[in-house]
């Protein structure tokens, strides 16, 4: 089964300041141990809200907002891909991950059910 991994975004994340030295390296390390583990599909950091747009629907209205979006207080700092048998098995790369970022990670499952 396929599983997103999701990283929140900081204060710092969404003023689009970089990560430190410290946790690029430590991120560096943690996906190579993904790749190693043969469960990574797919990883990557996100630019923050100001740098993105949304649209909303209303009827057959389509309008779309620039970015920041102060109103969510919970947006995407990043996403990592993974490969795993199982929930339990995505939640410990997720554990994994919490030592090397301390920030709040979600774990799902794609919708199709078969991750492949």
């Amino acid at each position: 089964m396929r599983f997103m991994v999701m990283v929140k975004a900081t204060k710092e994340s969404e003023a689009g300041a970089p990560p430190s030295l410290r946790i690029m390296e430590e991120m560096g390390k943690f996906n190579e141990e993904l790749m190693k583990a043969g469960v990574m599909l797919a990883g990557e950091g996100l630019q923050p809200s100001s740098k993105g747009a949304r649209v909303k629907f209303s009827g057959t209205k389509r309008t779309v907002t620039d970015g920041p979006f102060t109103e969510g207080k919970e947006h995407l700092g990043g996403f990592t891909i993974v490969k795993a048998p199982d929930l339990d098995s995505a939640l410990e790369w997720g554990r994994r991950l919490a030592r090397v970022l301390p920030l709040p990670i979600e774990v799902r499952p794609f919708a199709d059910g078969t991750g492949d």
